[in-house]
């Protein structure tokens, strides 16, 4: 099929209009008018409906734009690449975090990065779901647990602790507890148990133990996020990670009681292996994790 057509439907499907379609192509309105019908004859079917407000998709536009929009992504990625072999690094990149590190840990970080890279761009997605890496939903996403996706590479480039935390306010008002049996009388926090789970086992403190009276939270959210805010304005004590207690300023409570450690996992898909701006972003991450960890032990 010819590629022109394609570049053209797309761009037509993009502006959804014949005249922005060609003011961008540099074509005329008879010029992208007559692809479009040459591809339709092709096809066998119509690709447009005629709006009064421009044009719409039809079912097989839908079908064929979802193919050009793969094509162009990829492109767009090729040419990105070509031009970072020459120039350094070049073009975008798209990133998928969840909320809670995309926002606390990553975007004050970005502005070191960009100053390092200035023919970097980002995308940036902050999700609690897992996009699809080898459909190009994304190039790169830095995760929580291991990837269940085929033809990704997935490396763990940090690993955060997880313990109980509470605002100085909080504790100010509602003393702090010195035993497990002390945190009945305090308002906890934790993960909605039938929400989608981040981190494996994240809800340890809440399984019954024999000889013990089982916790009870008074306050759940549906992510870490949730937690990091409903513990920073002071209604209890949260189950968070040590990398967001920080980002708090937050008190540990209780720090015998440990629980899993959560894991930092940055994956991108197999024919990604070679891109420069994946390379640059990871050992950037990596740079500024083991600062972290340094700051933290001293």
């Amino acid at each position: 099929m010819d590629w022109d057509k394609l570049r053209i439907f797309h761009a037509v499907a993009e502006q959804g209009s014949i005249t922005h379609a060609g003011e961008t192509l540099h074509l005329s309105q008879s010029a992208v008018s007559r692809q479009i019908h040459a591809l339709e004859q092709t096809i066998g079917s119509p690709l447009f409906h005629r709006h009064p407000r421009g044009l719409l998709l039809t079912s097989e536009g839908e079908i064929l734009f979802e193919t050009t929009a793969q094509i162009v992504s990829r492109l767009n990625a090729a040419t990105g690449e070509i031009r970072g072999v020459k120039e350094g690094v070049y073009g975008g990149l798209r990133v998928t975090t969840t909320v809670d590190f995309g926002l606390l840990w990553l975007v004050p970080r970005l502005p070191k990065l960009l100053a390092q890279h200035p023919g970097l761009t980002l995308d940036l997605s902050m999700t609690e779901a897992v996009l699809d890496l080898p459909m190009r939903a994304a190039d790169v996403a830095i995760r929580q647990r291991d990837p269940k996706q085929a033809d990704v590479i997935a490396k763990r480039i940090w690993t955060s602790p997880v313990g109980l935390y509470a605002s100085r306010s909080y504790l100010e008002n509602s003393g702090i507890p010195k035993y497990r049996s002390d945190l009945e009388q305090h308002v906890l926090i934790r993960y909605t148990p039938q929400a989608p789970q981040p981190v494996e086992n994240l809800d340890w403190l809440f399984v019954e133990r024999p000889g013990e009276a089982p916790l009870r939270a008074r306050v759940t959210f549906n992510s870490q996020m949730g937690i990091f805010e409903g513990v920073r304005n002071n209604i209890g004590i949260g189950v968070l990670p040590d990398y967001l207690a920080q980002a708090g300023d937050f008190v540990r409570v209780m720090p015998t009681i440990t629980g899993p450690s959560i894991p930092l996992q940055f994956v991108y898909a197999s024919e990604m292996r070679q891109s420069k701006r994946i390379a640059v972003l990871k050992k950037f991450i990596e740079s500024e994790l083991s600062e972290s960890d340094s700051v933290v032990s001293k």
